[in-house]
């Protein structure tokens, strides 16, 4: 009896043991989960990165008037003349001054190549940059950029300097650290952290906006500097702020070093930047969109317009087609696609896929190349409204020559009554309607039958021309 009590104890002890090994178990796996979640501190990283990060301070030439009695200098001088300044006031009415000003940037090669924004160093006559243990070197610029407002600047070094590792910006996912170092208000090498806030910001700042959004301390001066994930590489390049009140508030913006990467490569080698071309027009796959497309989700980029002799109508796109995937690159917004477009080498066959009809479509495009007389690859139509008090009115000769329409065919918007769905749905007098119900619209007498045919609808699907470029755009009927 007393051999089964200790059995017994035994089994229980082992029992116990285990659990407790388990619960344990748990606890370390749960601490280092939390100490890799939050970080107890960042000061190795600030110290094994902080001498890639480099402060900029730039000198330009800017143009100063003197104001003189009843005239400003440069009017002065224009009525009487150069020479009448030089022999009365002993010099020009205009001066010059030299403005300064700071910013950031980060070695990106051993022999001193320098990665930073394009408006830290644009028309600069002079460009010093400053290490950590402050050596001064007087740098040139290689390339900039000013549709990505991204510059490569280099300095002459005897000796190999420590360089960036740049990671892999779409790795990053909302909520994860990261750490910016720079040059904030002159103050060289602040470290700051906070986490990625959000990603694919568009900012109005130009064509290729994709911006990371952070909440790490970013102020005037940041800019150019770099972004670290926790494993200590560049992910993107501080930009641009939010700041109401002239300083930082928690929204800050980082080009991701992904995009950075391919712009580098260029100004290094060719001193500028050549982007692909497709030649489309696009829009948003709006809610109503989707419904009259027969589109399974509101995804990709809705063709407006294909420019002729363009590598898209080559390659067979059309009007109405949605691109949903771009050389392997899936089109999740409109807004994406141009930066897809531009970062596919030129000349590069690449594989489309489409939504065309309710079916979905593979074509191979050889890509062009973008120039400035080109339409911008992936330039946005006029964005429809959703929500039929309009009058039309025959294409006439003389109108077609006063709306500059020549060639074209259809009928045109001679008033919209405020507040109407035709109104709402951004209909405007003078635009061309070639399209009704994937119809097309020769004249009146076609204007008038398809209305007809289409009056049980509850939304009207129209195709027209403005400004020389075509937007689809959906009436929806007011309900009773």
């Amino acid at each position: 009896m007393r051999e089964k009590y200790f059995r017994l104890n035994n089994r229980t002890f082992i029992f116990m043991v285990m659990i407790m090994t388990f619960i344990l178990g748990l606890g370390v796996s749960n601490n280092s989960l939390a100490k890799n979640s939050v970080p107890d501190s960042f000061a190795e990283l600030a110290a094994r990165q902080g001498s890639a990060a480099v402060n900029i301070s730039t000198t330009k030439t800017v143009k100063t008037t003197k104001r003189l009695p009843q005239f400003q200098g440069r009017e002065m001088r224009d009525f009487f003349g150069d020479e009448f300044f030089k022999h009365f006031f002993g010099g020009d009415p205009e001066d010059t001054m030299k403005q300064r000003s700071l910013g950031s940037g980060f070695i990106v090669s051993d022999d001193g190549y320098i990665l930073t924004n394009n408006h830290v160093v644009a028309d600069a006559d002079e460009i010093q940059v400053t290490f950590s243990e402050n050596e001064k070197y007087e740098a040139k610029i290689i390339g900039r950029d000013e549709k990505t407002d991204i510059a490569l600047i280099k300095i002459e070094v005897d000796k190999k300097i420590t360089a960036a590792k740049l990671g892999d910006s779409d790795k990053l996912r909302i909520g994860d650290w990261v750490v910016a170092i720079g040059n904030p208000f002159g103050l060289g090498n602040t470290v700051t952290a906070g986490i990625v806030s959000a990603k694919g910001r568009i900012i109005g700042a130009g064509p290729y906006d994709n911006f990371i959004q952070t909440d790490a301390s970013i102020n005037p001066g940041n800019s150019g500097g770099p972004l670290f994930n926790l494993d200590g590489e560049v992910v993107g390049i501080n930009t641009a702020i939010v700041a109401p009140g002239g300083g930082n508030v928690g929204i800050g913006f980082a080009i991701p070093i992904n995009m950075a990467k391919s712009v580098m490569s260029q100004l290094k080698d060719k001193g500028k930047v050549v982007r692909g071309w497709l030649g489309v027009t696009i829009q948003t796959v709006t809610p109503e969109i989707k419904e009259k497309f027969d589109l399974e989700v509101t995804e990709g980029a809705l063709i407006a317009e294909v420019t002729k002799n363009s590598p898209a109508e080559k390659g067979g796109l059309q009007r109405g087609d949605v691109i949903t995937v771009f050389d392997g690159k899936k089109v999740k917004e409109m807004k994406f696609l141009p930066s897809i477009v531009a970062e596919t080498p030129v000349g590069k066959k690449a594989e489309v896929v489409i939504v065309r009809k309710g079916e979905n479509k593979k074509l191979t495009i050889q890509v062009g190349e973008l120039t400035e007389e080109k339409a911008m690859a992936g330039a946005t139509a006029p964005e429809t409204e959703e929500k039929l008090g309009l009058s039309v009115q025959e294409l006439t000769s003389e109108l077609a020559e006063s709306l500059s329409l020549k060639d074209e065919k259809g009928v045109v918007v001679s008033g919209v009554r405020k507040g109407s769905p035709a109104s709402e749905a951004g209909l405007r007098r003078g635009d061309l309607i070639q399209e009704i119900e994937n119809e097309l619209v020769k004249n009146m007498d076609d204007y008038r039958g398809i209305i007809k045919k289409s009056s049980s609808k509850k939304q009207i699907l129209m195709v027209v021309m403005r400004g020389g470029h075509t937007s689809y755009i959906v009436i929806t009927k007011k309900k009773k």
